[in-house]
């Protein structure tokens, strides 16, 4: 069980730092339906997580991720490409940085959530965790990883839920600080969503390149 947890404790932290998804719940928060487009998008994002991982688990068990000795090869292989995807995909986010004087670029969605209703928030939320590259990447990694560790069934949804609670962190904290402070909360909001927007590349290739280099050891070890 202790294996099962200690594998998804790195890989939720990487879920849980995304920027893009953080800042479109502080927007959220913003707008007339604050609470429960907030709600909606937390909600979603919880799904999002927990359908991919779900997935994977069964399909994982299915395929006999434990082998005699550790890890089956294909957990090993598996972790080798997806070392190799985070890896790529952090080097295209560092070059697609902003320079020092430019403004980093603002998703035209963005842009049209002041009238966005709850049930396209439970959507956005479900997309931006379980089909985004990074999340998706890191998700499937987070179930192969609990899966090769052969602990039971219960065990290993426990320890799914650990992933996607910890995952969830980021975009559940400015719902939090929200329902706290009220009206209150908005400098501290702004001030987190100028932030996100403004090292969200450099943030997710740190995150993604460290993520993938552990992925790609672990795979190389297993082999």
């Amino acid at each position: 069980m202790n294996e099962a947890i200690g594998q998804v404790v790195s890989l939720g932290v990487g879920v849980c730092v995304s920027p893009i998804p953080i800042v479109a719940v502080v927007l959220m928060l913003a707008t007339p339906r604050a609470r429960s487009n907030g709600l909606a998008f937390l909600l979603g994002w919880i799904a999002g997580l927990a359908v991919v991982g779900s997935i994977v688990l069964l399909v994982s068990d299915g395929a006999d991720a434990t082998g005699d000795d550790g890890p089956a090869t294909w957990v090993s292989i598996l972790k080798l490409v997806l070392g190799a995807l985070l890896i790529a995909l952090a080097v295209k986010q560092w070059r697609g940085r902003p320079r020092r004087d430019e403004q980093p670029p603002v998703a035209k969605w963005m842009q049209t959530i002041d009238a966005i209703q709850p049930p396209k928030a439970l959507g956005m939320g479900a997309l931006l965790s379980g089909v985004s590259p990074k999340n998706l990447l890191l998700t499937i990694a987070a179930a192969t990883a609990i899966a090769q560790t052969g602990v039971g069934g219960g065990r290993q949804a426990v320890a799914l839920v650990i992933f996607i609670l910890i995952g969830s962190l980021g975009v559940g904290a400015p719902i939090a600080i929200y329902f706290a402070l009220g009206e209150r909360s908005r400098r501290v909001l702004d001030d987190l969503k100028t932030s996100m927007i403004a090292h969200n590349a450099a943030i997710i290739a740190v995150i993604v390149l460290v993520l993938g280099a552990k992925l790609l050891g672990d795979g190389l070890a297993g082999l």
